[in-house]
């Protein structure tokens, strides 16, 4: 594997490439054109430009994280063949570029939901974290209004202004949207970028939805097992598979987190690896689930929320998850994901500094320990 970090650009992130670089156990970024809008061409000049400013700072660059998807294409309207070109078109200057790996994710509307962006923890630290009773009391159409206050100044993925100012005529393009056609949406979208994935090697990985499950009513796909096996079989090819993210596919404990990565063997392009802690999720019998089980769990009790990247201060265990990307030979970039706040830090939510670098350190740690105890 290779330890990365995601970054989100010189004029929008609040950490730099040299505290990153400084770092020693991360080599390259994850990065993106953040000012570009889904549907949008990105151009040759415009790619390199980011490559050199990384590569200038000592640094690889090691994927996109995101190229997006644009709505036209997620439901089908009139532009989506127009988009889809765009998106063909920016792919070739990718790997023009000697890029090879887009994480990308086909969640409708909100690209990932949290009711809190930092709920405070005992020991004076805060985190995202998200309740099904929040979501349930509120006005999908006034979410944005509910975090927008948090967000330290930044700009956060998916939550964009512009892009929030039309939630109602979002709400209103994805009427009717089902899973299926939403499965057949997407098929649609990667049957048409796979022949430029072939000649150019770039390897598409689909970022699971966040939490794994509908929210507003909205049609959620990338979820479980079943349905990855689903988005595999439908477009068979090695260039697509997924971003194994903990994190989002470990909000259902249903998700034994090992056991899909080992049932993913070579499909698995990226890796984001972080910790949750699972609050009021419920059995039947009203006993708690404390970690993943593959059991089914109460859909109303749902709440977590993030926490720090150490087995201990969560629900998962993340020496078996790291174990289990080792063992079916990953060698793809990793990343940590989800920070906590600490320190004092004022950073986009989840994308701070210190707790995703210390992170960085304990999945390397992790790793090592595994690496030298299968050569025992």
């Amino acid at each position: 594997m290779k330890m990365t970090m995601r970054w989100y650009g010189s004029k929008y992130d609040t950490v730099t490439l040299q505290q990153i670089r400084q770092t020693a156990y991360v080599k390259g970024v994850i990065t993106t054109l953040y000012n570009k809008m889904p549907g949008e061409l990105w151009t040759f000049e415009e790619i390199k430009a980011l490559k050199d400013e990384v590569e200038a700072a000592g640094l690889t660059l090691d994927g996109i994280e995101s190229v997006n998807v644009s709505d036209a294409i997620k439901t089908a309207s009139a532009d989506r063949d127009k988009d889809i070109d765009a998106y063909i078109k920016t792919l070739e200057n990718l790997g023009k570029n000697d890029i090879h790996l887009v994480c990308y994710n086909f969640m409708p509307v909100f690209d990932w939901t949290r009711t809190e962006l930092f709920r405070p923890h005992a020991d004076g630290s805060a985190g995202m974290a998200y309740s099904q009773k929040t979501v349930d009391a509120i006005n999908p159409e006034n979410m944005f209004d509910s975090i927008a206050g948090d967000m330290n100044g930044t700009v956060m993925p998916g939550w964009e202004p512009e892009r929030m100012a039309k939630i109602k005529d979002l709400f209103k393009m994805y009427e009717g949207t089902t899973e299926d056609k939403l499965f057949e949406r997407l098929k649609y979208f990667l049957e048409a970028i796979m022949p430029v994935c072939d000649k150019y090697d770039i390897n598409m990985a689909i970022h699971p939805d966040d939490p794994a499950w509908s929210v507003f009513g909205l049609p959620r796909i990338i979820t479980c097992m079943k349905n990855i096996n689903r988005m595999m079989t439908m477009v068979d090819n090695p260039h697509n598979g997924v971003t194994f993210c903990a994190g989002s596919y470990g909000t259902n404990p249903e998700n034994n987190l090992p056991e899909m990565i080992r049932a993913l063997k070579g499909r698995i392009h990226f890796a984001h690896v972080r910790n949750l802690k699972f609050n009021t999720f419920q059995r039947d019998d009203g006993s708690a689930v404390t970690a993943w089980t593959g059991e089914k769990i109460k859909q109303g009790d749902r709440d977590f929320e993030e926490a720090a990247h150490l087995s201990s201060d969560g629900s998962f265990d993340m020496y078996e998850i790291v174990k289990a990307l080792y063992d079916i030979g990953f060698e793809g970039p990793i990343r940590p994901d989800h920070g906590r706040q600490i320190w004092g830090e004022k950073s986009m939510p989840g994308y701070g500094l210190y707790d995703r670098a210390i992170g960085a350190a304990y999945i390397c740690g992790l790793w090592e320990a595994v690496e030298k105890a299968s050569k025992k």
